[in-house]
């Protein structure tokens, strides 16, 4: 593993212990060169799973553009990144228990959206005006008006 500080190509895992939830290792490394510790996560590889588009194109799933996209939601509110990778894994395990090999993205966006409406309603406006692509002032506000109801 590459030192995140200062590019030395070796390092050493110190700790290594299961994750709360039992979906990842987390490995504390200290680097050979800089001795500098961080820490990584191993994970199982993500999904063999093809998600398809609203416009009928297919593309592999990827963890990682579903988290920017809760990163972008929640950015300044009070949601840790803690949260943000509870909500990923869930979402996740959801798909893996899947038969299909292939998701439509509204499925997906729907897993994200009814977690992230019990974890913050802002970032959940903020992801669904985003993934319901709203046009205008009156989809804010008939969002709005289905949260408060």
């Amino acid at each position: 593993m590459k030192c995140p500080f200062c590019s030395y190509p070796d390092t050493s895992v110190i700790d290594s212990r299961e994750t709360e939830d039992n979906t990842a290792i987390r490995r504390r490394r200290v680097c050979d060169k800089c001795q500098k510790r961080f820490t990584t996560y191993e994970r199982v590889e993500g999904l063999d799973l093809k998600v398809i588009k609203k416009d009928g194109s297919k593309e592999n799933f990827s963890r990682e553009k579903l988290k920017r996209g809760v990163i972008k939601a929640t950015w300044k509110r009070p949601v840790s990144m803690a949260d943000i990778d509870k909500l990923i894994d869930q979402v996740e395990q959801r798909l893996r228990r899947r038969n299909s090999k292939e998701v439509k993205s509204w499925e997906v966006g729907n897993l994200i959206l009814n977690r992230l409406k019990k974890m913050d309603k802002l970032s959940y406006l903020l992801f669904a005006s985003v993934y319901r692509d709203f046009a205008s002032l009156a989809d804010f506000e008939a969002e709005i008006s289905k949260l408060q109801d």
